[in-house]
């Protein structure tokens, strides 16, 4: 009877220790699967931020340009979706100083469009946005004005750090800034404080410089 019973408790034991093998080995199944799902997640992610950076490479991300005339500027704003434009004149030394600061910013901060345009070559640009101050740093968001930098105004003498106005551009919104600024102390931008206010213009050309699906003669400029 004893060798029944112990039979039994074996017989038993090998049954739940068979069981417990298979749920360690469908845990372990499980396990790969999601690893590789996993993998699977990150190399699509891993595909879709290449094919973002190259389209932003193809819109001239990652680099510091000059553009020729309105049309060049219009089609950068329709492109892109932030955009930091240098005005500026050949004959003030000074813009050289925001050529140097922006030249830094715009290879680390690969989501926005940094340009620059000649104040003397653009004057319906320049008259459309009112801008009297040279050098000034525009702000355009989505197509619109939305902020305008009068450098030496606001950043203070010639002297002033590039982390200056790295911290200015990002409480405007423009680009992804979470570093501490210099002057206030804060960390992070996009606090949209000190932006300018009123009416923002939406950054569109002439009819004679739009395509066909733009939308109405409403926005001419």
């Amino acid at each position: 009877m004893e060798n029944i019973i112990a039979e039994q408790l074996m017989k038993a034991a090998t049954l739940v220790e068979e069981r417990l093998d298979q749920e360690i080995t469908d845990m372990a199944k499980l396990d790969e699967d999601g690893i590789e799902d996993l993998r699977r997640k990150r190399l699509d992610e891993m595909k879709k931020k290449q094919v973002q950076r190259q389209e932003m490479l193809n819109n001239g991300h990652g680099k510091y340009e000059e553009l020729p005339d309105e049309r060049a500027f219009f089609e950068a704003t329709k492109k892109s979706d932030r955009v930091v434009c240098h005005f500026y004149q050949e004959s003030e030394m000074r813009c050289k100083i925001v050529h140097k600061h922006l030249q830094k910013l715009a290879s680390k901060y690969m989501s926005t469009r940094f340009i620059y345009v000649n104040a003397d070559k653009l004057k319906f640009l320049i008259t459309r946005l009112n801008i009297r101050i040279i050098p000034t740093i525009g702000v355009i968001i989505n197509q619109k004005t939305s902020d305008y930098i009068r450098v030496f105004e606001e950043l203070g003498k010639d002297d002033f750090k590039t982390e200056v106005l790295e911290a200015r551009l990002g409480r405007s919104g423009v680009i992804d800034y979470e570093g501490v600024n210099p002057v206030t102390g804060m960390r992070g931008g996009n606090l949209r404080k000190g932006a300018a206010q009123g009416v923002k213009k939406v950054i569109r050309g002439p009819a004679k410089m739009r395509n066909d699906d733009d939308s109405d003669a409403s926005d001419d400029w």
